[in-house]
């Protein structure tokens, strides 16, 4: 492979993990990483460029002479960047605007899967807080005990889904939702029933055409041990092969992954870049939680440190439609994360404490420390400047070797008010 110039577009844990996984490769000339953060800085040139800034980040491509750019996060492909790349001729990882749409509306994207066949659970939007609780009341998603789950129709960074666990709960939910992620993202509800399983990620390369599977994952959504309290980002996540059987994986091939990309390609936006499929395996079999259009943060962390096969290599194959040429290796085991979060997040979360143990917790062997939420203070150390901080990842040769690995990296890292799950992969 030629040497290249290599843009990352976004600042969290999952975009250092990305820059990461790119400084791996021998193919690498030079990172970028708009707008980054004080970890990534160890990996990548940062430029002070926000990833919504469409217009300045494709200027910075062709100024700069990147290569390839890739895309982090949601909010860059569902304003266009990757449209606004290509008309101007340069190559970029990610779903079009058309193709993004999956994740930047709910109800296009059940939509979608109600035109397309694809199993998922019953729902409604609704336009109105107003028009949501009347359609509740009606009784079609049960009576005033049944659990009911609430969504915001558009962009809410993962804490825009409520899972109530009743009438009473839900009504709540949907008046305070706009409070909680925006105007915007709550401008239309979608109400759906409460599936009950075991729910799994599975995420994959796409080059239109073909796709490649990555290791299936589990996230630890909720803020407290036992998946208690208000939804978060993601407070940690597992790969483990055992997640799903080859029966089952089959299964999700053949009623998901295929129908789904068949269906964007008759309307008009084969999809290309990274497809994420939130699943929940019930007893009628898997169902579709909902679809992203990039790689999860913290599914990334924990995915992209078993990948061998150079990323420069997978992503020539995904622009070039030639997936189905290359065959991607992982390493055996598992690997999981740990997210070490600031004091009051998922709300207004506390900044600025000095961060301790760095470079103890980065010398354990089997052990990367992704920066999410980070900063220097003026003596150079690191500082917390997030919600979420950290991302403390570990590979081993079993899941338990794993997170024994991973929570003895947390045990060397500390700042006042530092908090994190200690169940996680359980």
């Amino acid at each position: 492979m030629d040497m290249v110039n290599i843009l990352v577009v976004g600042s969290g844990g999952r975009e250092h993990a990305i820059c990461h996984a790119f400084s791996r490769s021998s193919a690498v000339s030079k990172i970028l990483c708009a707008n980054g953060n004080a970890g990534i800085a160890d990996v990548a040139e940062l430029v002070d460029i926000r990833p919504d800034d469409i217009s300045a980040l494709a200027d910075l491509a062709e100024k700069r002479g990147i290569d390839i750019t890739f895309v982090g996060g949601e909010t860059s492909l569902a304003l266009g960047i990757v449209d606004e790349f290509e008309k101007r001729g340069m190559r970029i990882v990610g779903a079009s605007k058309a193709a993004a749409r999956l994740e930047a509306s709910k109800s296009f994207a059940k939509d979608f899967m109600r035109r397309h066949g694809i199993p998922t659970a019953a729902y409604r939007t609704a336009n109105a807080p107003a028009e949501a609780i009347e359609i509740l009341r009606s009784g079609e998603f049960g009576d005033e005990n049944a659990p009911v789950v609430v969504k915001a129709d558009g962009l809410a960074a993962g804490k825009g889904v409520v899972v109530a666990a009743d009438r009473n709960e839900a009504e709540a939910a949907i008046n305070e939702l706009e409070t909680l992620v925006g105007a915007d993202a709550a401008a239309s509800i979608v109400l759906e029933e409460c599936l009950f399983g075991r729910e799994v990620s599975l995420i994959m390369f796409c080059d239109g055409e073909n796709y490649a599977l990555m290791p299936p994952t589990r996230d630890h959504k909720r803020i407290g041990e036992g998946d208690t309290g208000p939804n978060t980002g993601g407070m940690g996540t597992i790969t483990d092969d055992r997640l799903l059987s080859k029966e089952q994986t089959e299964e999700i091939v053949e009623t998901v992954i295929e129908p789904t990309l068949k269906g964007c390609k008759e309307e008009g936006f084969p999809f290309k870049g990274i497809l994420f499929l939130g699943l929940m395996m019930t007893d009628r079999g898997p169902k579709v939680l909902e679809y992203n259009v990039r790689f999860g943060d913290p599914e990334t962390q924990s995915i992209l440190v078993r990948l061998e096969t150079d990323l420069v290599e997978i992503c020539e194959a995904m622009i070039g439609g030639r997936l189905n040429e290359i065959e991607i290796k992982w390493k055996e085991g598992n690997s999981a994360c740990v997210i070490l979060a600031s004091e009051g997040y998922p709300g207004k979360a506390r900044t600025g404490d000095i961060i301790n143990g760095l470079d103890d917790a980065a010398e354990l062997s089997d052990v990367t420390i992704f920066h999410a939420g980070t900063g220097r203070n003026a003596e150079g150390g690191f500082v917390t400047a997030g919600g979420r901080v950290l991302g403390v990842t570990a590979v081993g040769d079993d899941l338990d070797n794993a997170l024994t690995k991973a929570y003895e990296g947390v045990s060397n890292i500390s700042w006042l008010g530092m908090k994190y799950r200690r169940d996680i992969g359980l």
